[in-house]
This record gives C-alpha cells, structure tokens and sequence, in this order.
C-alpha cells in the first residue's frame, strides 16, 4: 500500500464546451470522469484566469479522514474551475512513525513539481491536527530543498492546538466509532500507549538518543518562517481544539508579522463549520483565496480604517498594531436557518 494516497482534479473553465466534467488523476495514472459533489453557493464566486494562473487547492485531510468526505470540500473550489490536489497522511503515521512524515511532505512536494502545479498559485487548506502535522513537513521540506512553490496562502479548519491526552482520547474514539462500550475502552487504552510513546519520544529526543523529527507537534507552527496569509476556521463547540489554543496561534503568528484572519463559529463541533454554515463558508474561502491571488493581502498596511460592517452577525475588529482581523458568526447565518 502506498503511503501517499492522493487525487488531482483539473475543472475546465466554467465557459468551456466540456464544462461539465473534471479531470481527474488518483496516485499516478489513474484518470476519469468525476461527478459534482456540492452545488454552488448561493453567493457565489466567478473566478476568471488564465490556464497557467489557476490557483491550486491542496486539501489536507484530518486523521482517518476517507476521501469522499474530502472531496466535498474540494467540490467547492472545483465548482469554480480550480485545480485541487487532496490527500490524507496515514493514520499511523500521524500516531506512531512520526520518522515516515518528513517523506511524506517531499512526496507531496514532488508530485506539485511532475505535474507541473508548481507555477501556480498554491493555497493550503488544512483541517484539524492530522492536517496540521502533514502542511507542517511539507512546510519543512521546503525550507529544506528550497522549493519555490508559490503559495499565497492557508486556510486552517479546526487547528492547530496543542497535544493533551483529552483532545487525544476524543480524536482516537472518533476515528474507531462503533459501539461506545467497545469503542471507550479500547480508546482509553490506545490513548494511554500513544501518551507513553509521546513522553519516550520527547525524552529520547532530548536527551539525543534518537534522531526522530523534532516536528511532531503541528503547535510549533507558530514559529515557522514562512509569512504567507492564514485563515482561521474554529468554532467556541470544538471539544478537540479549543477556540483559545487557535487564538493564542494566530495572535503570535499576527506578532510575526503575518496577515491573520480570524473566522469563529460560535456553535459548530469540530471540523463540522462547512455543514452548519456552507454559504458563509463558501464565501469566507472565496473571499480569502481572491485576496491571496491578487495579493491584497500580502501587500496589506497596517491601518485604522472604517471596519463597520452590513453584516450584524460579522463583529469585526483590527488590531493597528497587529495584521489580524476577526468575524463572529452566530447561529443565525446557518444555512439551515435560511
């Protein structure tokens, strides 16, 4: 089995004769027709650009994440004729080889460079830790081969946060599923080893017994040196990642000086915004990968300007120190709600 399963799908423009259908290529030669998985927002985005400046979406999913779930997110950018290119770290990898990681990013790296994406705009939208600590050796593999791919930007949903033993017990059993007198036991227990093998890694490394990666928790991606733009998704219902571990990362990567956005649902569970609020999640990325292309945000000063909104259930602020804005979506702007 290989340790990167992964699917590109190129959309011809919305004005093509063929506009119908995707292209689509899984590992390395596979090739067919693909069915629309998402209908379009009602607010919806016309991008118009060149064959060469499409932008890429890379979709990385969260730990034990199936593809067909995936794929719904890249429906959205698909609909809108991007390129997106989405896989999913093994979940062993992401528990227990922490040393199969840093293969995994160049992996990644190198399918972007053969399929020539690497001219593209490229935007990351990463959900939850298990896609946090893939973006993150992808992160490190660039640094590391000076890879000159053109990201303008990342979309963080439901992460980072930091490593406990609660978020991990909740993360276990929701991959297990099942009956909950099976699943809680057996969860418990997987939690208890994982935490021992943690505490040995964290003591072998420092004591430099081993020479596993130092990069095994998606926390330290506060300090990583690329400045490009991030947007937050994250929710005050998240019992995984806390609402405050996301704040606390965006307001230190703010200090850094990165242009920040902050986006935070006040009632959906974890990794679940897009399903209470499509539209105002639809038009929250949109938004958000239009002001990365055209580089607003990259060439964004520092400002006091007017930040009213039409919107009451947007409260916005902006910091004149800081790059960092933030909106608050209530309960009413669910779709369902419509």
């Amino acid at each position: 089995m290989s340790d990167l399963n992964y699917q590109i799908v190129y959309r011809p423009n919305s004005n093509a004769a063929n506009n119908d259908k995707n292209v689509s290529i899984k590992g390395d030669i596979y090739d067919s027709d693909k069915k629309n998985v998402a209908e379009l927002s009602r607010d919806d985005f016309v991008f118009i650009y060149e064959d060469n400046k499409k932008p890429v979406i890379v979709l990385l999913g969260w730990a034990g994440c199936q593809d067909k779930y995936l794929a719904k997110y890249s429906a959205i950018y698909e609909e809108r004729s991007f390129i997106t290119l989405r896989c999913t770290a093994p979940v062993e990898y992401l528990f227990l080889r922490h040393d199969k990681l840093p293969s995994i990013g160049r992996k990644l790296l190198n399918i972007i460079k053969e399929r020539n994406l690497d001219e593209h705009p490229i935007i990351f939208h990463v959900f939850s830790n298990g896609g946090a600590y893939l973006y993150q050796h992808v992160s490190l593999a660039m640094d590391q081969i000076n890879n000159n791919i053109k990201v303008k930007g990342v979309i963080f949903d439901s992460a980072p946060g930091e490593r406990r033993i609660t978020s991990l017990f909740k993360a276990i059993s929701a991959i297990m599923g099942g009956n909950p007198v099976v699943n809680i036991p057996f969860s418990f227990v997987i939690t208890v080893f994982l935490s021992l093998l943690w505490i040995c890694e964290t003591i072998s490394n420092s004591l430099g017994i081993t020479n596993l990666p130092s990069a095994s928790n998606p926390y330290t991606l506060m300090n990583e040196p690329n400045n490009w733009p991030q947007l937050f998704l994250y929710s005050n219902a998240d019992t995984l990642i806390p609402a405050a571990d996301v704040e606390k990362f965006a307001n230190h990567r703010a200090k850094r000086g990165v242009e920040v956005k902050l986006v935070l649902f006040t009632d959906s569970p974890h990794v679940k915004h897009y399903a209470i609020y499509r539209d105002v999640y639809i038009n929250t990325v949109c938004n958000f990968i239009n002001d990365c292309s055209s580089e607003k945000l990259n060439t964004a000063k520092n400002d006091t300007e007017d930040n009213s909104t039409n919107n009451d259930s947007l409260l916005g602020y902006k910091n004149s120190f800081l790059r960092i804005t933030k909106q608050v979506i209530l309960p009413i702007e669910a779709t369902a709600n419509k």
